[in-house]
């Protein structure tokens, strides 16, 4: 009489391996895809950008910086990037390299980086209007005057930050110094010309 050899139980550890088709749990699955998704909200909340200037229980390098002790320097800077970006990025850019035919670079300007801030300060109460050369490009402009709309301080604030950003580096401009360029007074926008006259102070 013959015996089936496969069915025979000393004999199965014999058999060679098979693959077999196993259906995944779909609990086991969900669980998985809700461990993926509360990961990732998880370090968008908590990682801070991945930045290691970043630290709990601050999310951004933004809010790291406002909570940090700060000198007078550093609240005139603050002050004039926000005078900057609510009224000057529209035509010089955040990143201050100005807009081809509406206004020139702030980055490297022989205006911008003068010894002293009249000059400047006069563009920014007064407006300019007519060509001007800004590192040996020729411009011809319409920019509208600030002196009703800031006070000495908020644009004392402004020309610092743009002599101080984006690698430029000057002497930061006092509230005095723009009363001043304030009181000489001027009846229309200045002109390329009418500036190279003033003194570099």
């Amino acid at each position: 009489m013959s015996q089936n050899v496969t069915n025979n139980p000393a004999n199965r550890d014999n058999d060679e391996p098979r693959a077999v088709d196993v259906t995944v749990p779909i609990w086991l699955v969900l669980v998985f895809g809700l461990l993926c998704y509360w990961g990732q909200l998880y370090l968008c909340n908590h990682a801070g950008g991945f930045d290691k200037q970043v630290y709990a229980p601050y999310q951004t390098v933004d809010e790291v910086a406002s909570m940090n002790p700060k000198s007078d320097t550093d609240k005139f800077m603050i002050m004039g990037k926000d005078v900057f970006d609510k009224t000057c990025t529209a035509c010089h850019q955040p990143n201050g390299l100005g807009k081809e035919g509406i206004a020139p670079p702030l980055v490297g300007s022989e205006w911008v980086l003068a010894p002293g801030p009249n000059r400047i300060a006069h563009v920014a109460l007064y407006g300019l209007t007519g060509p001007i050369s800004v590192k040996g490009k020729e411009w011809n402009l319409t920019m509208v005057p600030w002196k009703d709309t800031f006070d000495d301080e908020h644009i004392a604030a402004v020309l610092t930050y743009v002599r101080n950003t984006w690698g430029n580096k000057a002497s930061p401009v006092k509230p005095e110094q723009v009363a001043a360029a304030r009181k000489e007074g001027h009846s229309g926008p200045e002109t390329s010309p009418e500036l190279l006259k003033l003194p570099v102070q």
